[in-house]
């Protein structure tokens, strides 16, 4: 070719080519014995140019090749890098890559237990590591350079979220930000305003997955493909699918067929044939199909932790082995070597020898519920091809990396914590994105079960849709703002606050409303000239109308609250042992109380129990069942039928002490039958209001117009305009400094406690700005009422649990249990604590289903770890909580960390709880907790 150019091309060709040799780039290539994608070389100049990057890649595209190249640039100018990810399993493997690229004693690690080489050039750590070296004015923020932010999309979560936003907001100007992303649908978005806030940065999106991803339905025996070609080489959803799925709705029900007895026998046979070619596969059996298929190692994503382990249970059942004896061999080698420092009396407890039963046949679960060194073992097994089948959870697919060949999908619908709601196309894009190993693999496939009411074109549009918006789940916190007053004062602080993606996109979105509005106004004029009427005002006759309904729905609205206060007075008499008769609800008919469920340690006026739920009676009823009753369950007054004796001995969690105890009850009142409720005269017969406008309405000359409920129609249709209307300009109000107005409302709190003096910190507010967590200031008043002085090292780590945990169980649990002594007192005093705190919110109009404020503390931890922390066995402990080793672990670790804060931020002079803390620490972290290595 280059024959072909004259001698001034050739020389500018080579000088092109010097130029290029002399390039960071240049030496970073040779690093790896692959060639760089065109966005990841995009990327990389940029970043050499001095600008700062958002990447937006698909999963396994392999964009932290950008962020390796800022470690590389780092280390060649002599400055610091440092590289957050979001969970600690990522820090932990990042590190382990980096330490093997270029030498341990250039990378260091920190996370919230782990802190390996700190000092050094490169430090992974987790992000809210960096958040609060910067709130702490960290020396080692000193010569830093760049800030790998891997995972960038998790300022989405709305728990942890605001932290990303923090760190970009707070970071220096000097240093360059390499933001690394999925695949998100408003990615020139977030980089407008990562441009905003952190100067010039050049956005590369690539939607290219460099393995193709082909998609899939296993029916029955048949693996079906999901898309064919169409016309004009356009993708269509399979005819097949659309055939059976049409097939299988119009499949008779069992009535129908009863109905149809005389169907022809020819008709019977179709339906049989049908019926045979379309079900949902077991798993052991999807496993070999895929293993048949050569589609193997692959990853079965199933909502539930539970249904991860029957998973495996039912592989090792069915007599699957997916292992020869080599690889079974070094298998055990690899796990026995991993499990040394776990004493032989934990491995029975956790488990081990049915989980190894299980790696060593190439079949494995993974969640969040197993021992963090359980899930690091099966990570490396994995990735080493020694395990071929891993059930799991979707925290599989924040980031670890463990690609396989082939993704299944069990069901598209999955628990959200409020209810089953399908998976959005990000989350299938999400999930679906670890099929494809670069490398290893030519294609990658994603594998969804056939199901019952299945249809082809919804998961077409899951798969074919690249809807990942973005959003910012930004709010200011009590320790935020304690933090930035004392950096930057309040009023730079509100600035500040103000430049957040989250004020970014408010102030966007306002734009659309503003839109809105105006087309509003125009449909608000066309609805009053078809409502005018020639004999009077309409639209005084349609407010005479509104008044009174509205009367009418207020006086019935009285009516309901009254019945309901009288139920929820009459709940409040009941005591352990009456015999009740539940008037409506799932649960209607005969119930014992065994525990009138009234509010404690609450005070009337606290948001959202008396006001809303009133008393949560506890009952077995007839039915054998235990279950925790609301109001809504006694929507009249209900009264004691009768009294029982309830045995000491009796168990809510023993299926036989519920039998017995159900049987005594319908033996002694299962013939009573109880009083039937008659409503009153309704309020609004005797209203004079009401009987005031209906007059009114009557008298007005409109009442009498053959028009009049034409008119009426149009006028109500101008009354929902024009509300609407009034509520998008509300919107617009609303979203103008919203940030900042919860900031200022926030300030004025703790100005209230004396956090906060102007713009001087007071030492209150020195203590709160070290105390990280949903429950930073419940925590700093713990410490500032002397709550914990006097307890011992296992009763603090017992209060401190209640500041971390939140229970995954519903309402309906047993109240905890909890350490006697100065530990209950304690917990007791920190729930009235909370009780005030959550009146001063409400009087400032601090809202927590806004993502601000605190929550109650659960005390649903606070034995196990006051029982662990007093050096009980693992067994005894795991027992009594009844709480997977890998909950217990993870909960454990939170407990060290705030134990940890608050040793920190505790007065040392004439106060035991800085001591105590830190031998609390030592107390928790030992056994199971001190050896898994990842939190």
């Amino acid at each position: 070719m280059t024959e072909d150019l004259s001698p001034a091309e050739r020389y500018a060709a080579a000088r092109k080519r010097a130029a290029e040799q002399a390039t960071a780039l240049a030496s970073f290539r040779e690093m790896y014995d692959f060639g760089l994608d065109p966005f990841q070389i995009e990327a990389c100049q940029a970043l050499e140019a001095g600008k700062g990057v958002l990447v937006a890649a698909p999963t396994g595209s392999g964009k932290t090749i950008v962020g390796e190249f800022a470690v590389h640039l780092a280390l060649q100018q002599g400055k610091k890098c440092f590289y957050t990810t979001p969970i600690k399993a990522l820090s932990n493997q990042k590190y382990q890559d980096l330490a093997k690229r270029y030498g341990a004693d250039k990378v260091g690690l920190l996370t919230g237990d782990n802190s390996v080489n700190s000092d050094a050039p490169v430090v992974v750590m987790t992000t809210e590591v960096l958040r609060n070296m910067l709130y702490a004015g960290s020396q080692a923020l000193l010569n830093l350079g760049y800030v790998v932010m891997d995972e960038v999309h998790y300022l989405s979560d709305r728990f942890r979220g605001a932290v990303w936003e923090e760190v970009i907001i707070h970071l220096q100007e000097s240093v360059t930000l390499v933001s690394l992303s999925a695949t998100v649908s408003n990615a020139e978005e977030f980089g407008d305003w990562l441009d905003t806030v952190r100067g010039d940065t050049e956005v590369i999106v690539s939607e290219h997955r460099p393995v193709p991803l082909f998609q899939h339905v296993l029916a029955g025996r048949r693996m079906h493909d999901l898309f064919e070609e169409g016309e004009g080489g356009k993708k269509a959803v399979n005819p097949d699918l659309t055939r059976m799925a049409r097939m299988e709705a119009s499949r008779p029900s069992y009535q129908d067929r009863k109905r149809g007895r005389n169907m022809r026998e020819a008709d019977r046979e179709r339906e049989r044939r049908q019926r045979s070619r379309i079900w949902t596969p077991g798993r052991p059996e999807v496993i070999e199909r895929l293993d048949a298929a050569g589609l193997l190692p692959a990853i079965t994503f199933i909502f539930s932790r539970a249904a991860c382990e029957a998973a495996v249970q039912q592989c090792l059942y069915a007599g699957l082995r997916l292992n020869d004896e080599e690889a079974r061999a070094r298998v055990r080698e690899i796990v026995e070597e991993r499990t040394a420092s776990i004493p032989d009396e934990d491995l029975h407890v956790l488990g081990y020898y049915e989980w190894l039963e299980g790696l060593e046949r190439g079949i494995a679960a993974h969640h969040a519920g197993m021992l963090p060194t359980f899930k690091e073992v099966v990570e490396v097994l994995f990735v080493r091809g020694l395990v071929k089948a891993v059930f799991a959870t979707e925290t599989l697919a924040l980031g670890i990396n463990m690609p396989a060949r082939s993704v299944v999908l069990e069901k598209l619908v999955k628990w959200n914590g409020e209810q089953h709601a399908d998976i959005t196309p990000g989350e299938y894009t999400q999930l679906t994105g670890r099929a494809g190993r670069r490398g290893i693999d030519v294609e990658g496939h994603a594998v969804v079960l056939w199901q019952r009411g299945f249809s082809p074109e919804h998961l077409a549009g899951l798969a074919g849709t690249r809807t990942y918006p973005l959003r910012s789940s930004f709010k200011p916190s009590y320790n935020m703002a304690v933090n930035l007053v004392e950096q930057f004062g309040r009023h730079r602080s509100r600035e500040l606050l103000e430049t957040s993606f989250a004020q970014f996109q408010a102030d966007k979105s306002v734009v659309g409303i503003s839109r809105q509005v105006q087309k509003n106004e125009e449909g608000l004029e066309g609805y009053k000239a078809s409502m005018t009427c020639h004999l009077g005002d309409f639209d005084e006759y349609a407010r005479l109308r509104r008044e009174l309904k509205d009367r009418e729905t207020e006086l019935a609205k009285q009516g309901a609250a009254q019945r309901r206060s009288q139920a929820a007075a009459a709940l409040e008499k009941l005591k352990p042992g009456d015999v009740i008769h539940v008037p409506t609800g799932k649960f209607a008919g005969l119930a014992l109380v065994l525990d009138p469920g009234l509010p404690a340690g609450r005070s009337n006026g606290h948001r959202g129990f008396e006001q809303h739920d009133g008393p949560r009676p506890l009952v077995l009823t007839a039915e054998r069942q235990v279950k925790r009753l609301a109001s809504i369950d006694f929507p009249v007054p209900v009264e004691a039928l009768e009294r029982m004796r309830i045995p000491k001995s009796f168990n809510a969690r023993s299926p036989q002490s519920r039998r017995d105890l159900a049987s005594a009850l319908r033996t002694k009142a299962g013939h009573i039958v109880p009083d039937r409720h008659r409503k009153g005269r309704a309020p609004a017969a005797d209203d004079r209001e009401i009987a005031r406008l209906r007059t009114e309405l009557r008298a007005h000359p409109c009442h009498g117009c053959d028009e009049r409920e034409d008119h009426a129609r149009w006028a109500e249709r101008y009354h929902r305009l024009r509300r609407d209307t009034v509520q998008l300009e509300r919107r617009i109000e609303g979203r103008t400094n919203t940030i900042a107005r919860t900031f200022d409302r926030i300030v004025k709190l703790l100005t209230e406690m004396d956090y906060l003096r102007g713009d001087e910190v007071t030492e209150h507010g020195k203590r709160l700005a070290r105390l990280y967590g949903e429950l930073d200031l419940l925590a700093s008043e713990c410490l500032r009422d002397r709550v914990w002085e006097g307890l011992d090292p296992a009763e603090l780590a017992a209060c401190v649990s209640a500041l971390v945990f939140e229970a995954r169980v519903g309402d309906d649990a047993l109240a905890p249990k909890v350490p006697t002594g100065r530990a209950k007192s304690a917990l007791a005093e920190m729930v009235r604590i909370w009780g005030r705190l959550d009146a001063l919110e409400e009087d400032f109009r601090i809202n927590q289903t806004e993502g601000v404020g605190q929550r109650e503390p659960d005390l649903g931890f606070a034995w196990a770890v006051y029982q662990w922390a007093s050096g009980k066995g693992l067994d005894e402990v795991l027992r009594e909580a009844e709480m997977p080793a890998g909950d217990f672990v993870r909960w454990c670790k939170q407990v060290i960390d705030v134990l940890g804060q608050i040793a920190a931020a505790a007065p040392t002079a004439d106060s035991t709880v800085s001591r105590n803390a830190r031998k609390a620490v030592d107390a928790v972290l030992r056994g199971v907790v001190a050896y898994s290595s990842v939190g």
